[in-house]
């Protein structure tokens, strides 16, 4: 009689928790004797129980880094092994991918997989088949119960709870296990406010880096439930920046890029808080390496983010001797390039908003919408002030930044949220008072390019004069008023410094319907017009086929 040949198997158990593994009996014990059980009912066919084990305590079936795992994959790559067996099949992997991972692994070393509880193994095509079928339900198992863990913390999160994680300085644990709150922490939170105070001061983290440990302060000291201890170290660079731009101390919980209302004390003030982040904003946008401050000031910053969350941040370029300011995506400041990121010219932004709050603000005052709950006896001195207000804003460009809370700007909208204390004040009623719709409102945004200027298009805003227009303009008037007095294309050429084929392409604009001279003159042409679209064609003898050529261009 032919003997078997020997069929050398190792059992590999895995539990995701670590919950009662100090037990004499677990359930690591339970799987590996119900697979040592199977085996030796197999012993007819050659099987033989290797005396290693492979148990993975406390891991999860999500990812294949796991010790005891990995231990027997290579045990397997040393063929030294011919079977695999297991409890059941989601012991092994719950993903579809890394299941295919490891078939594959197990063939090329001649190795099969067995579940004692399911009655199949990977030997038999049939075997495999099933397999995937239970594994695709494994795996949408698992990612249906990770939507539900996410879907519970997104929602624990907007109620303000705190829902685990490192432990900010400042704050503890509340005392009862069944509240997921922070509490106060005295001591440390005087750590916390000396720190917003000196960046508030000094303005460099560097700075505050030296000053913080020459006053001995330390972070967080926590101790792990090993009873290792960690932290209680002096401040880095990179942790005092974490630290600054926490919202967790003015009493947020953040959410991914959201922020809730938290169940916790604050620690820091709003407008220490509102301080320290437009100076990180500011200090960011500066280059590396140098130390000078922007003689103009980005009366938005800190206040405007793109559609993707990413903040606008303040920065300049010089050139021939010239300072422009833009608001750029600060990814694109950190570093990079992408072709999704802003980049707003500063001065016509700035001026775009002022224009918007404004006649957000006398629309509302019209409408005797300033308040939630209007008073009658009280309405005339309200719109006065409220009139007052939107004036003093139009009339003070570097006021409307004081106005506006927040503000995120999408491919085809703006969205602005007002600053209730600074609208209040100026009224002189109270925050709760305020309707709702005069701090928040929306707007249509579009942006137009004119070689390498982008022109903003806000709403019924009404556009700037462009210079460029009007000063080629009057030019074309001259030349065709020489030409009419007999001085020759050449001579004027020569006396302007053009070209002949460069006065040709302009002077025909002397020849504009004069309803549109008159909108270029007074900034009321189509926002998109410049003279690079007006040159670009012949241009028509007919006014009527000029309004309707360039009026909607």
């Amino acid at each position: 009689m032919t003997q078997k040949p020997v069929v050398r198997c190792a059992i590999y158990t895995r539990k995701s928790s670590e919950e009662g593994l100090d037990q004499a009996f677990n359930s690591l014990d339970a799987q590996h004797e119900a697979c040592a059980a199977y085996i030796a009912s197999q012993r007819h066919e050659g099987w033989k129980l290797v005396p290693d084990r492979f148990d993975d305590g406390g891991h999860s079936g999500g990812t294949l880094d796991r010790p005891a795992l990995q231990r027997l994959l290579a045990e397997i790559d040393a063929g030294r092994l011919s079977m695999v067996v297991v409890y059941k099949i989601d012991r092994l992997t719950r993903s579809l991918v890394d299941f295919g991972r490891l078939v594959e692994r197990l063939d090329a070393s001649g190795c099969s997989f067995v579940s004692v509880t399911q009655a199949f193994n990977t030997a038999t095509s049939m075997g495999r088949l099933t397999l995937n079928v239970l594994l695709s339900f494994a795996q949408f198992e698992r990612e249906v119960t990770s939507e539900r863990i996410r879907d519970k913390i997104a929602a624990s999160k907007k109620k303000g709870l705190w829902m685990g994680g490192a432990l900010p300085l400042g704050y503890d644990r509340h005392p009862d296990p069944m509240r997921r709150e922070l509490v106060v922490n005295r001591a440390e939170a005087e750590v916390v406010g000396t720190l917003f105070r000196l960046y508030d001061d000094l303005g460099n983290l560097r700075l505050v880096e030296i000053e913080a440990q020459r006053l001995g302060l330390r972070s967080k000291s926590v101790t792990l439930s090993s009873g290792q201890v960690r932290g209680d170290a002096l401040f880095q660079r990179g942790q005092l920046h974490h630290l600054l731009t926490n919202p967790v101390y003015i009493g947020r919980i953040r959410h991914k890029d959201q922020t809730y209302l938290g169940q916790h004390t604050a620690i820091i003030e709003p407008d220490l808080w509102d301080r320290v982040q437009a100076k990180l904003i500011a200090a960011a946008a500066r280059p590396r390496g140098r130390n000078e401050t922007p003689t103009d000031s980005s009366i938005l910053t800190g206040k405007l983010r793109e559609e993707t969350g990413d903040p606008l941040t303040p920065t300049h370029t010089l050139r021939h001797g010239r300072r422009f300011r833009y608001y750029v995506s600060n990814r694109l400041i950190a570093g990079g390039t992408d072709p999704t990121g802003w980049r707003l010219p500063g001065p016509a932004l700035e001026a775009t908003l002022r224009q918007i709050v404004v006649g957000h603000l006398r629309k509302q005052a019209s409408s005797h919408a300033i308040l939630a709950e209007p008073d009658a006896s009280g309405a005339a001195e309200l719109l006065r002030r409220a009139q007052a207000m939107a004036d003093r804003i139009g009339a003070e460009p570097g006021l409307v930044g004081a106005f506006i809370a927040s503000g995120t700007i999408w491919q085809n909208r703006l969205e602005l949220h007002l600053a209730p204390s600074a609208i209040a004040g100026e009224l002189s009623v109270p925050e709760v008072g305020l309707a709702p719709g005069l701090l928040n409102l929306s707007n249509p945004f579009t942006l137009r390019r004119r070689g390498i200027e982008t022109k903003i298009i806000a709403g019924a805003m009404v556009p700037a004069p462009d210079p460029v227009l009007q000063r080629t303009l009057a030019e074309a008037h001259q030349w065709a008023r020489a030409l009419k007095e007999g001085v020759q294309l050449i001579e004027i050429a020569r006396s302007t410094g053009h070209s002949k084929p460069h006065i040709r392409a302009r002077i025909g604009l002397a020849f504009l319907a004069p309803d549109l001279q008159t909108a270029i003159l007074d900034g009321q042409q189509p926002a998109s017009l410049s003279v690079a679209q007006l040159i670009r064609y012949d241009l028509p003898k007919d006014w009527n086929e000029q309004r309707r050529l360039f009026a909607v261009i």
